[in-house]
């Protein structure tokens, strides 16, 4: 897990007092670049400051449960937002579906290129990395995916799983895995993919990865925490969300 702060210039003047706050988010690793884009984004319009966490969605829940100090979740996604707020440890109301991924299998290497399915099903790759099924959903639904393809014990002997999607893109762009299931974000921007090659997964291969985001009982009374998902909910949010390759639900 990493940690990123940074504040901008600048306070934002209310009723002729500056006023600025922090907020600590916890972000499934799959959105990363594009929070981070959000976060700048965020902070150069009002001046708070946020304060991200990225790691294994299974891992922030754990924590969460346990007492940890953030005060808004990204999930990866929805039934970790769900399983919370079933046991009252959101705020009601505040869970909303913030963004809905997509699935590609990617290789750095120009000796491995992917156009689809036919690299899984020639076989002749070293490893293929894939998430932890149990702690990350990228992982959970490349094995739907392989499943659907009837793959799955076909190319098991082969399997590298990451702890989560940052750790499975890093195997893949090192090259120590020839191919892997990544987060269609982690190699888009703009609109195409960035390097190497990719096969975007199409959506009726896995159940729809939808992404829900709470604000956490430590952020209730924190503006900047709820300005930051009105913020999220936003045309200039959904313009980046969108640049890296997700879709978001028109009425979130």
């Amino acid at each position: 897990m990493t940690l990123r702060s940074r504040l901008i210039g600048g306070l934002m003047l209310i009723g002729g007092w500056a006023h600025a706050d922090t907020l600590t988010v916890a972000v499934a690793s799959n959105f990363t670049a594009p929070m981070n884009d959000i976060a700048a984004a965020f902070e150069q319009a009002t001046g708070h400051t946020v304060q991200l966490a990225f790691g294994s969605s299974g891992k922030f829940f754990a924590q969460i449960r346990n007492g940890a100090p953030f005060e808004v979740f990204f999930s990866a996604d929805q039934a970790k937002p769900r399983a919370l707020e079933e046991q009252g440890s959101i705020v009601p109301g505040s869970r909303f579906t913030y963004a809905v991924g997509a699935l590609a299998l990617w290789s750095s290497r120009e000796d491995v290129p992917v156009d689809n399915a036919e690299v899984l099903r020639r076989g002749n790759f070293n490893k293929l990395a894939l998430a932890n099924l149990r702690l990350a959903p990228y992982g959970a639904a490349a094995v739907e995916v392989l499943d659907a393809l009837e793959l799955t014990e076909a190319t098991r002997p082969h399997w590298v799983q990451g702890e989560n999607i940052a750790q499975t893109y890093q195997f893949v762009r090192t090259g120590n895995a020839a191919v892997g299931f990544v987060a269609l974000s982690q190699v888009m921007s703009d609109g195409a993919v960035r390097h190497g090659s990719a096969w975007i997964v199409p959506g009726h291969l896995h159940p729809p990865i939808r992404q829900d985001v709470v604000l956490l009982p430590r952020g209730e009374g924190n503006e900047a925490a709820r300005a930051f998902l009105d913020y999220v909910r936003g045309e200039s949010a959904r313009a980046i969300i969108e640049s890296y390759g997700y879709t978001v639900p028109a009425s979130p």
